[in-house]
Parts: structure tokens; sequence; C-alpha cells
């Protein structure tokens, strides 16, 4: 007898070789294929020469074997030398050898009794090759295939492996994708397995038809799934994407939608996804039936817990009789119920609405059951994941202490207060599980830390301050005490710092903070001619601040605050001083400006302060609900060289809308009050007692859309324009000045206000994940209330109608105009004759001659001294990249005064702002 199986798994050829399978009926429809055609699936020949009868077998013999011992290919089958066989049993025996799945292919043969059973078995796999895969990456596919290096290759695991990588596929959208494994014979029977695959592009959703709607558009409802049909402008969006798990969410929000508007027999009959025949789109239909719309009956409410009576909470339901039935309002009432009763204890109230439907009538009565539960109250609190917060940082901030009564407004809150740390993930829960007995409840937070410590090493570009290095180091959870330390260098072309501080939020484990910080601040202002940034004056700042907070009630915080500062101010002299008649350097304010010249010097500056604040907010870090105020004032003056009163106040609302858009609403607003003498500038005219360094200035980046410090009062220096003939006129007869080399320098003010609109756009998770936030904007403010400052004005002492030259006078000492007397002998302060003993001068004689120099005259404008708002409107972004935060906004001013400087386009990156 002889049997021979004509399975031929594969060919060996020198080329890439079709793995030996036809993947029929499997979702890819890919076809595995032979060197010569299509292979058959496995099958058992018919057996040739067969048996007229039962014979015994003298002997089994194994062939072709190379890992597998001949008797362990024996012991697969039944076969045994000296017993009986039959055709049937050879059948049976091949197909126990292939059923291993150790061969790919597999003879046996009959001499009278004499078996040979050949064999030849599956190649082990050297490796596994994806190719073609570029949307899904290969370390998202190799966990789901069982096919790996070093096991012997099997029909049965292909077929599963390309089966899941379509699933993959199918997944991401991409229904058109297919795969095609292929095997490369390798020498000792090794094998590379090669799927090759063929993403296509992915599968979008052309249209969706409703059928069965008559009271709403199908506009309507497709706007209320979150399936959208594939249109140019979705460019951005995933929704147009096919998803099964969507489909049947967006049969779900169908139902919601209705049942929101009374129709409370609505449902879906079918909803069916056809794939077009280019496997490129699908056609999703939905069939509906709408029913009757309903309106609320009766509104009743049954109680059984004693001191919460049903009157009690009758007055909590805002459901009317008459209303449009609103399925989502009767789970509201169910969720504002609950959330009453465990205000008052009872954490597991059972509220069940009770519906009362006529049909006839198109009513629906509610009758809401609150059965009998008990007070509860906290067993115990239970903290877990906190690996480096010590457990007292967490409790500290609970609302409830163990053997409290319940109180889920105390639990939420609590909820606030541990995610307002910063400390621990965004979605953060306390659990509330039954405890002992049925009057015990057990708070389980499971927290999941992130990341405190942060380590910065950056170099950037900011629009504001150009080349940046940043270097800080900040551990906001130090010692897993919540404690804050940081430090913190940086440099730019325009400003450098230093920067020490740590602050105890719970001094001696009690609601105390203690926190201080020491600094050394180096700032160049400047100022813009013809859009090139000039430096003006130099402020150096050293000094340190003590901090102690305390609060008064839950939302209601104080802290007192002193300060020390100590203050250079000074300019270049190269380009802002002139030299007296002894050689010495004095600011002159024809070259810089009064207002400079009376800032620069030496001040210390000693304060004392308070803050009140509160803060309702559900995160401090990123609110999305809750109020904020504060009131701060410092007095200058406790010693030092400056004397002030500032007051500063700020509010800011902010509210979920529209799902998950934040909208937030802020204002603040601040005055400077001199206190003690006046002040006179260095030509003994009356200044402002307020000092420009101690100022409030405004622009970016409080109000987006101007420039830095680009509102407010601020002196415009414009140089006459003239040509060959001499100073340009208009047709009038008018003086031109140019517009290109202005000198314009802001002086800050007194007073200021400041108002802003923002919508914070949710994005998708992925998004989110890149720490991408948008928003969109309305800024508005102003600055103001600055003394106007002695200004250089028109002259013209010869009478020919042409402003005169400036006269730069050669200064003593003392800064007193020195003078050349007419013998030109002598200088003197004197306009005329020469000072006496007693240092007065003469008021007759002969005029001594000014000695000095001169320079092109120009014109001063004081401007931009309003408290008209300034308006703008924009959008930006704020993205946590990986240079450090970066912002980008676009910003256009709408409302803006004369002397304002805008900006539209304005970017930070490796700085914070």
């Amino acid at each position: 007898m002889k049997a021979n199986n004509t399975i031929s798994f594969c060919k060996r050829t020198s080329a890439a070789l079709l793995v030996g399978t036809v993947l029929a009926g499997q979702a890819s429809g890919a076809l595995a294929q032979g060197a010569q055609g299509q292979v058959a699936p496995p099958a058992v020949s018919q057996l040739s020469g067969q048996p007229a009868q039962t014979q015994v077998i003298r002997s089994i013999q194994v062939v072709g074997s190379q890992r597998l011992e001949a008797d362990t290919v024996r012991s697969y089958t039944a076969l045994r030398a000296g017993a009986p066989y039959t055709r049937e049993m050879l059948d049976q025996a091949l197909k126990d050898l292939f059923a291993t799945e150790l061969f790919a292919d597999v003879q046996i043969r009959d001499n009278a009794g004499a078996l040979t059973i050949e064999v030849r078995e599956n190649p082990v796999i050297n490796r596994i090759i994806l190719e073609g895969n570029k949307r899904l990456k290969e370390d998202k596919i190799r966990p789901e295939i069982r096919l790996a290096p070093r096991q012997i290759f099997t029909r049965t695991k292909a077929r599963a492996d390309v089966a899941r990588i379509i699933e993959l596929y199918r997944r991401q959208g991409r229904f058109a994708a297919t795969v095609e494994p292929k095997m490369v014979q390798l020498d000792q029977n090794r094998v590379d397995i090669v799927f090759e695959i063929n993403e296509g592009p992915k599968s979008k959703v052309r249209q969706i038809n409703i059928l069965g709607n008559e009271k709403f558009s199908d506009g309507d409802l497709r706007g209320q799934m979150a399936t959208k049909q594939s249109r140019f402008y979705r460019f951005f969006s995933s929704g147009d994407s096919y998803d099964p798990d969507r489909l049947a969410y967006d049969q779900q929000k169908l139902r919601q939608f209705y049942l929101t508007e009374g129709y409370a027999d609505f449902r879906v009959i079918s909803a069916v996804a056809e794939l077009t025949p280019d496997k490129r789109d699908f056609i999703i239909t939905y069939v509906v039936e709408e029913g009757d719309r309903y309106k609320f009956g009766d509104v009743n409410v049954e109680s059984e817990i004693r001191d919460f009576g049903s009157d009690t909470i009758q007055r909590l339901i805002k459901i009317k009789k008459d209303d449009w039935y609103n399925a989502k309002a009767v789970e509201d009432t169910v969720d504002g119920i609950k959330e009453t009763a465990g205000l008052v204890g009872y954490a597991f109230a059972d509220v069940r609405p009770d519906f009362n439907r006529d049909k006839d009538a198109k009513t629906m009565s509610i009758t809401f059951q609150v059965a009998d539960s008990d007070r509860v109250y906290v067993e115990r609190i239970d903290i877990n994941g906190n690996t480096q917060t010590q457990d007292k940082v967490i409790r500290r901030e609970f609302r409830l202490a163990e053997g409290d009564a319940f109180n889920s407004f105390q639990v939420r809150r609590s909820a606030d207060r541990i995610k307002s740390l910063g400390y621990f993930q965004e979605n953060l829960e306390i659990e509330q599980k039954q405890g002992s007995a049925p009057d015990r409840i057990v708070l389980e937070t499971n927290v999941e830390e992130k990341s405190t410590g942060e380590l910065q090493l950056s170099a950037g570009f900011s629009s504001l301050e150009r080349f940046i290095i940043n270097a800080s180091i900040t551990q906001r959870n130090f010692r897993g005490k919540g404690q804050l330390l940081r430090a913190a260098v940086n440099y730019s072309s325009y400003s450098k710092s230093i920067e020490l501080g740590f602050t105890e939020p719970y001094l001696f484990d009690k609601n105390i903070a203690l926190g201080g910080d020491i600094f050394r601040r180096d700032y160049n202002s400047f100022n813009f001619v013809n859009n090139d940034r000039n430096t003006t004056y130099e402020q150096v700042s050293t000094g340190f601040q003590v901090r102690l907070g305390v609060p008064i009630t839950e939302y209601w915080q104080g802290q007192l605050r002193y300060g020390l500062t100590y203050d250079d101010v000074s300019l270049d002299k190269n380009t802002f001083y002139s030299t007296d008649a002894n050689g010495i350097s004095r600011c002159e304010p024809l070259l810089a400006g009064r207002y400079l010249c009376d800032a620069i010097g030496k001040r210390t500056t000693s304060s004392i302060g308070y803050t009140l604040a509160f803060d309702n907010t559900n995160n401090r870090i990123r609110p999305s609900s809750g109020n904020r105020m504060s009131l701060s004032q410092d007095f200058a003056g406790l010693g030092g060289s400056v004397n002030y009163l500032r007051t500063v106040a700020r509010a800011s609302k902010y509210w979920k809308v529209l799902g998950n858009f934040i909208f937030s609403l802020s204002a603040e607003g601040g005055h400077i009050q001199p206190l003690g003498g006046a002040r006179v500038g260095v030509d003994g005219s009356p200044i402002d007692r307020i000092r420009l360094t101690d100022r409030f200035f405004l622009g970016e980046p409080q109000i987006r859309g101007f420039d830095i410090r680009g509102i407010g009062p601020r002196v415009q220096r414009f140089q006459y324009l003239t040509d060959a003939n001499g100073y340009v006129r208009d047709a009038n007869g008018n003086l031109q000045v140019s517009t290109k080399n202005v000198s314009d320098d802001a002086l800050g003010g007194r007073t200021y206000y400041m108002t802003r609109a923002e919508l914070e756009i949710p994005l998708g998770s992925g998004a989110r994940e890149m720490g991408l936030r948008p928003s969109i904007f309305i800024d508005a403010g102003a600055v103001f209330g600055v003394r106007k400052p002695k200004l250089q004005e028109f002259t013209d002492n010869d009478g020919d109608g042409d402003p005169d030259a400036i006269f730069l006078p050669t200064r003593d000492s003392q800064g007193r105009a020195l003078y050349l007397t007419p013998d030109q002998t002598a200088t003197t302060f004197c306009p005329i004759g020469v000072a006496d003993a007693s240092g007065g001068c003469p008021t007759t004689g002969a005029a001594n001659t000014a000695l000095g120099n001169t320079i092109n005259p120009f014109l001063e404008r004081f401007v931009g001294n309003s408290a008209k708002p300034r308006v703008s409107v924009g959008f930006g972004v704020n993205w946590n990249s990986p240079f450090g935060p970066f912002r980008i906004d676009i910003a256009k001013a709408l409302v803006k005064e004369d002397g304002d400087d805008t900006k539209l386009f304005t970017f930070n990156v490796g700085t914070q702002f």
C-alpha cells in the first residue's frame, strides 16, 4: 500500500516565495500563491495500493526528519509495529501528523506492511519583516502577531497574523488595507517571513443618510453626531473617518437628543455602514422612528428619609408640569437630589424616578422616590499610589476627617484641592466605598504622581529679548513635603537675572506658609528709532522678599510680606552725558530727555505689604470654573529713600461652556500714590513724584496686539525734515517732521486698568498630550496719570521763521551753565559780569558769552496719557514644547491712541511668559 499527500506548502526557489496557504475568507482578501499558481488548502490524498483486507505492520520507518526524533514522529500517530492496520488508519495518521503543524509535507508509503513515513518539517523562522507600514509603526504591530523568530512556522499562525494586522488597520479607519505574506527560503530549513502591507487610504464617511425623521432635519441630527461627513474643510478633524465604535456612540447621541426634546418613544431601527466598491469610503444609513412628543405631567416626591422630607426635595426640582419632556432634566434632578442628600450626610441615598406614561394625553408623570438610608460617617480615608509624596501632604488637603459626617460637597472640594497641588493626574477622583457598617463610608483616593521636578537648560529666540539662555531647576514637591524650591539663571541681550526661592506651605505642620526669595536683576530699557531697538537706561536691582501666608476661611487667604531692594539706574555716558568745564560728566536733558535724567541714581526701597485673596476655582493651576479675587497694597517708606503706596486689585471668573470650552473673564487695576514732598528735576523744574522705575507699564504680553510697553504716556522726539533749500514745509507753510527717525520713550503711569475675555478651545486627546492649548481673546486696558514732563519746544529767536539750533551749554559740577567773560579771560556761571564774594551775579553790565555746542533742532510731543481703553482681538496657542514653554499670538489692535506702538505677531520660546 502507498499513501501520498498532494499538499505542496511551498516550492523552493532562489527568490521570495509566497506562503503556501490560501487566505480566502479572511478580512484581508490577500491570497498567498505558490510559484506555479494558487495552492489548495491541506487535504489528505487518496492512497494508492489499498489493501483488500486488514494487514499487520511489520515496521515503521521515518525519513526526512531533521529536528525531530523518529520516535517522536511515530508517537504523533496511532500506528504501531506488529499491530493490524487499515486504509482508514493510514488516512487518520496523515491527518494527525498535519494537525501537529510541524510539517510542510507528509507522505506514507506501504511496502507489504513495511511503512515509510516521509516528512518535510516546517521551517524555523529566522526573522519577521514588515514592509510598507508607514501609518502604523512596528511597535504597534509586532506585539499583536503570533509568529516570532526561532519559532516553527505554521500556516494557522500566518493566517491569524494577517487577519490581526488587517484588524489593526481597520481600527485606524483603513478598510482598504491588504497584507500579503511572503517567505524567503534560507539554508538549514530557515525562512524569513515578510508581511507586505498596502495600507491604502483612510476610509472616510462619504455620506450620512437618515430615514424616518420628520421633526428635525438631517443637518440638525448630523450636528449631534461625533461622526461627520468628509468635506475638504475638515482636514484637521478625525471625525470624518469611519469608526464602528463611533457608530454605536452616535446612535446613543441621537437617542439622547430626541429624549431631551420630548420624544420618549424614539428608537433607532437600524444603522448600516456600507463600504463603497473601491473600499475608500463608507455610506452610513440610519432608519429612525421618532414617535410622539410628550410633556411633563405631575411631578411628585416621596421621601422615606425622616429629616430630608418631600417638601424639602420638592423645592429642589426645577421640572414644571406642561414643560416638554426632557430626559436630561430628569437625570440632572436625580443627581441634584443625591448631591443635596450628600450635603446632609446621606452618601448612599437611593433616588429612583418612577415614570407614568399617558399615551392618550401624551404626558409623562414622574414620582421621585427617595428610599430610606442611614446618615453616613467617614470611617477611613485611604490614599494609594503616592510613592514620593508623603501622606500628610495629601491628607491636609481633605476637608473631611475620619469620624466626620459625610458631606459630598466637602469630598468634591477635597478632590479639587488635591488636584490644585499639581502633583497628580488631572482626572483624580475620590471614590466612595461602603465601610464596615451601613452607616460607614471609606474614602479611597488613588493618585498617580506626575513629575514635579523640572530641570531646564534651553536656548531660544524671543521677539522681545532676542537670543535667550535659560537655566533653571524647580522642585514643586521637594522631599515629598510639598515644599517649593527654585533656582534660575536667565541671560539675554536685554536682561540678566539670578533668583533663588523657597516656600514651606505648612510651617511646623500648621496651615501657615513661609517663603522667601533673593534676586539680582539687570534690565536694559529701550526705545525704538526707525524700528531699531536702542537701549536707554539700565536698571540693576538687588534684594530679597519674605512672605507669610495664612488661611482666613476655606476660600480666603491672607499674606504679609516685606521686601528690601537696592536699585541703581544709569544711562550711557557716551550718549546721554555732557562734560562741564572741569571735565565732569552729567546727564544732559537735551540729549536724554528730562524724564530719564530724573530717573538715574541709586535708591533703596524698603516696603511692607499685604494681599487679601479669594479663590474657589476647581484647579489653581488650570481652572475651568470658579472665581479669583485679590487686593494687594505695598507701603514703601519703612526706611529707604522711596515713599509710595501701591494698590492693585484683580478678579477673574472661569466657566465651562459648549461642552469642554473654557471661557474666562479677568480684570485688574492699580494705582500708586506718592508720599512725601515734591521733587524737582535737573533743571529745577517740578517733576512727577513717582519715579520712572516704580510706575505701571502696559503692553505685550499683558495686552496682546501692542508692543512691549507700547501703551500709555510717552515722549516722542521728531527731527525736522530738511533738503538742499533748508527746512521742508507743506503747502500751508507748516514745518514737516520726519516720521521715520522717531525716538519713542515710554514713561509709564500712576494708574492702570486691564480686562480680558478669552475662550480656550478644546482639541483631541493627541493634541492635549502634546500640550497644545489654542484660544481666542479680546484684551483692553490703559495706563495713565503721569505728570507732563517739560518738553523741548519750537524757538525762533532770530526771527527767520525756522527753528533755532538747540544750544547745549557747558555746565559746571553743580549743573550751572557756564559763560565766557567779554575779555575772554575767565569763565563764570553768571550771564552778566562775574560772581561776587557771596556768590551773587550782577544784574547790569556787559553780557557774557554762553559756552557750549549746538545740535540740530527737534520737536518733542507728550502723548498717550489717556484713560481711554485700547482694545485688541486675536488668537494664540500655548505649547509645552521640548524646548520649553512656547506661546504664539496673532492680535490686531482695534482701538489705540496717538503714540501707541502696535504689533501683529509675537512669539516666545525658551523662557517663561
